[in-house]
C-alpha cells in the first residue's frame, strides 16, 4: 500500500482545511485508516481513524466536534476536514493504513505527511 497525503498548508486559527490521502493497492478498501498528527518536540498522535465500511469513526479528544474523517472506496481516498482550527492544530499530519488491524500496532503503512501550520 503506498499513501499520498495532500491539502496542507497556512490557515488563520478558525479557519478550515481538508486534508485527501490517496492509496494504491487493491487491499486498501478493507483496512482500518487513520490520520496522526506530530508537533515539533512532541509525540505522534492520533487524530482520527475510521473502518473499511466507513460507518465506524473513532476521534482524539482534542478534535472531537471540529474534525471529520471520511472516506470514498470507489477513489480509494481518505479524507480530514477540519474546521474550527487552532494554532495547537499545527503539525505534520500522516494518513496511515492498518493493514493488519492491528489497533495501530504492527502492519502500518504510513504516508509521506503534509505540513498544517495554523497561525493565530
Amino acid at each position: 500500500v503506498q499513501l499520498q497525503a495532500s491539502g496542507g498548508g497556512l490557515v488563520q486559527a478558525g479557519g478550515s482545511l481538508r486534508l485527501s490521502c490517496a492509496a494504491s493497492g487493491r487491499t486498501f478498501n478493507w483496512y482500518p485508516m487513520g490520520w496522526f498528527r506530530q508537533a515539533p518536540g512532541k509525540e505522534r498522535e492520533l487524530v482520527a481513524t475510521i473502518r473499511w465500511r466507513g460507518d465506524i469513526t473513532s476521534y482524539g479528544d482534542s478534535v472531537k466536534g471540529r474534525f471529520t474523517i471520511s472516506k470514498d472506496n470507489a477513489k480509494r481516498t481518505v479524507y480530514l476536514q477540519m474546521n474550527s482550527l487552532k494554532p495547537e492544530d499545527t503539525a505534520v499530519y500522516y494518513c496511515a493504513a492498518d493493514s493488519l488491524n492491528s489497533g495501530w500496532r504492527v502492519g502500518v503503512y504510513w504516508g509521506q505527511g503534509t505540513q498544517v501550520t495554523v497561525s493565530s
